[in-house]
């Protein structure tokens, strides 16, 4: 049996901890010195990570290794499954042809107010392709679509970016409030389910706070203080419903569909609003960006049937997560298969604390939201393949199969980047290099409240995700608040979330993030970098304190 040692380095936690600290600076220093690619900074630090294990916490070589494999699993199943059907899903509307009907369909919605449509593209319906797909894939799509409107390539890069922010703590079907639940439940399925879903209810006091400010932000960058004072209500029901149904749905109903339907309410409040409310002064909004005046019969070919049609797979991934979260999940789970990973489960690991850290795999294929993505999909290409107009739009449910696979193929190296960071995190766990950072961490008493988001901003910036932020310091935070005297009044995972809300704030600074957005505007990535890094650290302070607050005076407030 091995057992972690919380001080293995010269007995000095201190310096433990340091040590402890050399696979996540190797990731870092890859990443951000070496200009290294994702996957390779991750294999590096795996290296590094099991090195540290070997040689400084005397874990044997065998279960090193064997504790790598495990994290590997959970990295490719449910995580990498879980991400590639979500960016499937999406491709789906995109070869029926339905996607470019939708931008259509913004436009005619805003009556020709470019703002209007910038922020129903960039917040709603950005914000549904984070839910769904994450990974980059919002920022590139809604750029090239704000682009078209004649918004300017700068303030289109800065938009989407702010954009972006609101939707990812449940972005991907909340597969990064998921993998933090795993990451603490030690194995358990029915512990990490429920940790998972506190988590998400307690990012849902928070992530509606940013959610609601951000529309008006949007409407500033686009035309200064006119298009705030032009265009403030329909911001204002934009960012209050979206805020107020992710509050909701996240306490209330299955988180993995916060983001999902918060988006649908908020572009469904926006569409009624605009039909009740005009914009003002749109021919002189249009004059200042070269624009010619609008006219609504550029869009008469867009019926009501297109409209529907671009809307219905949405429409279909909410009934299925429906029926599967709130009407069969017991059915789904009790298909879920545990398998106690071989030389390394029976307690022949266990942590400081005496307890098993998690050495039992669970292969849900029927329960994870990778499969309900899965049948939303094919739903949704059998309605398309039944539903044509004179030969357009034509589609079946053979592509849509045949699109898993360049789906998978495109996003081969993202997946490989997140086995090996879920690889990273399990040796680090198992071995107790976690236990050391988080202990040594605890010392610093209640001021770790007021630390603790910088963890998963870092990351997220880091390494572009914020699942992967969380893989690497979930298991931190929930040891340092376990551990912290300071905090013994307040849950731990209310630093789970302050993690996960930490990488939110800290996703338009990444390398990634800012990648796509300089390929999707033609920007350069050291100017968009300056321009989204202000707003990321205002955001940051602003969560430090929120954060702080809420392990104090508000601690009332947490559900």
């Amino acid at each position: 049996m091995f057992q972690a040692e919380l001080a293995p380095i010269a007995g000095n936690l201190g310096l433990s901890a340091l040590v402890a600290c050399v696979p996540l600076l190797t990731f870092f220093i890859m990443l951000m010195g070496v200009k290294a690619k994702a996957h390779v900074s991750a294999a590096v630090a795996l290296v590094a990570a099991l090195l540290v294990a070997i040689v400084g916490w005397k874990m044997p070589a065998g279960y090193a290794l064997l504790s790598a494999t495990q994290g590997a699993a959970f990295g490719a199943f449910p995580i990498a499954y879980i991400i590639i059907m979500a960016v499937w899903f999406y491709a789906v509307t995109q070869v029926s042809g339905r996607s470019e009907d939708l931008r259509r369909f913004f436009d005619k919605v805003g009556n020709g107010d470019i703002r209007i449509q910038a922020m129903m593209i960039a917040f709603c319906f950005g914000g549904l392709l984070e839910a769904l797909a994450g990974f980059g894939a919002p920022i590139a799509v809604t750029a090239t679509m704000i682009l078209a409107l004649g918004v300017s390539a700068p303030r289109a890069a800065l938009v989407v970016m702010l954009a972006n922010t609101a939707p990812v703590a449940y972005g991907a079907v909340a597969t990064p409030i998921t993998t933090a639940g795993n990451m603490v439940a030690g194995g358990d399925a029915a512990v990490a389910a429920q940790t998972a879903q506190h988590v998400a209810a307690i990012v849902g006091h928070q992530a509606p706070i940013f959610a609601a400010i951000i529309p008006f932000l949007i409407m500033i960058i686009l035309d200064g203080k006119k298009g705030a004072r032009d265009c403030w209500p329909p911001a204002l029901v934009c960012g209050l419903t979206f805020a107020a149904t992710q509050w909701w749905c996240s306490n209330h109903f299955a988180y993995e569909l916060t983001d999902v339907i918060a988006t649908l309410v908020s572009l469904a409040c926006v569409v009624v609003f605009m039909r009740l409310w005009k914009p003002k002064n749109v021919d002189e909004m249009r004059a200042r960006f070269g624009l010619d005046p609008y006219s609504a019969d550029t869009h008469s070919e867009l019926t009501a049937n297109r409209t529907v049609m671009a809307l219905v797979p949405y429409a279909i991934v909410v009934v299925v997560f429906a029926v599967c979260k709130l009407g069969i999940p017991k059915m789904l789970a009790a298909t879920d298969i545990k398998i106690p990973w071989p030389g390394i489960s029976g307690g022949v690991i266990a942590n400081a604390m005496g307890k098993d850290p998690g050495t039992t795999f669970t292969l849900n294929l029927l329960s994870t939201p990778g499969t309900m993505l899965l049948v939303a999909g094919l739903l949704s290409a059998l309605v398309y393949s039944l539903y044509t107009e004179n030969g357009r739009y034509a589609m079946t449910v053979g592509a849509a199969v045949k699109q898993i696979g360049k789906t998978a193929h495109g996003m081969r190296l993202s997946s490989l980047t997140i086995i090996l960071v879920l690889s990273l995190a399990y040796v680090m766990n198992f071995s107790g290099q976690t236990l050391s950072i988080g202990q040594f961490l605890a010392g610093s008493g209640a001021a770790f409240a007021v630390i603790s988001p910088i963890l998963g901003w870092v990351g997220t910036a880091v390494t572009g995700s914020d699942t992967s932020a969380n893989a690497l310091f979930s298991g931190l935070q929930h040891s340092a608040a376990t551990a912290n005297p300071a905090l013994a009044n307040v849950t731990p995972d209310l630093f789970l979330a302050s993690n996960t809300m930490g990488g939110v704030v800290g996703k338009m600074i990444s390398p990634q993030s800012l990648a796509i957005a300089a390929v999707a505007t033609g920007e350069k990535e050291s100017d968009i970098m300056k321009m989204v890094l202000p707003w990321s650290i205002t955001f940051l302070v602003g969560l430090c304190v929120l954060v702080g607050l809420q392990a104090s005076v508000l601690a009332f407030t947490l559900p």
